[in-house]
């Protein structure tokens, strides 16, 4: 079994954080500033989720596995939405999105799901460290989110 190592960790957190924020861009109004910020902040948090996983191989064999297919479809489709809305498609880049999410969230629910992996072992083995952990990446979100709606306001506060 791997350890938790750096890259690992941040690796979940940011695929954990990435799902989150996700859910508020969904939900929420487009286009504004705070928008425009949070998706900044998630299309970070996505890129790194993706690239990192290159660096975590298969448990048994250090063989890449179908996630990592995935993980270069996220790394094309994420760059898309962001080229496309910078070049006016609003669509283009809602397909992207809202597609990235998805298999995010699809290969979340899959790594959960297996009970040898790593956050489902700890969960069952350190249930109140897996808790703390939880409760942080909640704390991240909701901190993201108010940073965003301060900036947002102070940004449409500022004459033009």
């Amino acid at each position: 079994m791997h350890a938790w190592t750096l890259l690992i960790a941040s690796h979940v957190v940011a695929a954990l954080v990435s799902v989150s924020l996700g859910v508020v861009q969904l939900v929420r109004r487009k286009g504004d500033a705070r928008h425009r910020l949070l998706g900044r902040v998630w299309v970070v948090l996505m890129l790194w989720t993706a690239f990192s996983s290159f660096w975590i191989r298969h448990l048994r064999d250090g063989a890449f596995s179908w996630l990592h297919i995935l993980s270069l479809v996220t790394l094309v489709t994420v760059s898309l939405g962001v080229w496309r809305i910078r070049s006016g498609d609003v669509q283009g880049h809602r397909g992207n999105m809202v597609g990235s999410w998805l298999g995010s969230a699809i290969a979340m629910v899959f790594a959960l799901a297996v009970p040898s992996r790593m956050l489902p072992t700890f969960a069952v083995d350190e249930p109140l460290g897996a808790a703390l952990a939880l409760a942080c990446v909640a704390a991240t979100v909701v901190v993201l989110v108010l940073v965003g709606d301060r900036l947002a306001r102070r940004a449409a506060a500022v004459p033009a």
